[in-house]
């Protein structure tokens, strides 16, 4: 496990596209005992690790770890005046902002808190790589909808997307620039198809059928949406035979 968190802290770092010339400052978020934040000392980087586990920043605190340490829940946002990192790297920790943990945890609104007070902390210019493992396609979704709304671009690099044992995910963001996503590792396709990446902008995507046309509204739609609101614990109406059908107009 130490060894996986390494190899995942190189690559976030790697990410980041950081300048060859300067050290940098970065945050680190969820930095547990850090070992992300080891990498980055050995880069010649400088950074200040947070995570809500006061046993794991004791561990970090043991290790002596060259980073500053904060005890704080991301999902309360993060806590540091506006342009101060040069990048920001977290390792496993942004998909938990998806659980519902306790009756006052709105999903949504703890990952918008996050995202928008990050892209704040971030100077202009910047990255912020987060690796994560999403349960599936509906938290990338969920995830990528609320960094797009906190002013986010950018788009999930995919490491080895054929491989059960060695895909990873990274979610790439960019601040205040539209920039080119990196190169997936081990994303070579047989015909040819680019799948190392799904990149996104500030534009809302619509769910669109084969042909291309917008199918927002559908029955398939609606219960789509119905069944993750469910899942964030908000309250849904049942659903019916009509569900997802156009409406009668009243008079």
């Amino acid at each position: 496990m130490i060894e996986i968190q390494s190899q995942m802290s190189e690559r976030a770092v790697e990410l980041l596209g950081l300048p060859e010339d300067r050290p940098c400052f970065l945050l680190d978020v969820g930095c547990g005992s850090g070992l992300s934040g080891d990498f980055i000392s050995e880069e010649g980087h400088h950074w200040v690790g947070m995570d809500i586990s006061s046993a794991m920043l004791d561990v970090a605190m043991e290790r002596e770890v060259e980073g500053d340490l904060i005890l704080a829940d991301m999902g309360q946002g993060i806590p540091f005046r506006p342009g101060m990192f040069d990048g920001c790297v977290s390792i496993s920790a942004v998909q938990w902002l998806c659980n519902a943990d306790k009756k006052t945890h709105s999903p949504p609104k703890r990952l918008y808190r996050f995202f928008s007070t990050l892209y704040s902390a971030l100077a202009r210019g910047s990255r912020a790589i987060l690796q994560l493992y999403p349960e599936n396609s509906e938290q990338l979704e969920l995830i990528t909808a609320q960094a797009m709304k906190a002013g986010f671009t950018g788009g999930m690099v995919v490491d080895y997307p054929n491989s059960a044992k060695a895909k990873k995910f990274f979610l790439c963001l960019f601040v205040g620039t539209a920039g080119v996503l990196p190169k997936a590792l081990g994303a070579e396709c047989a015909d040819g198809e680019e799948s190392q990446h799904a990149k996104f902008t500030n534009e809302r995507t619509r769910f669109r059928n084969a042909k291309g046309k917008s199918v927002k509204k559908s029955r398939d739609w609606v219960l789509e949406k119905k069944e993750r609101r469910r899942r964030q614990g908000k309250e849904v109406r049942a659903d019916t035979r009509y569900t997802g059908r156009k409406r009668r107009p009243r008079f």
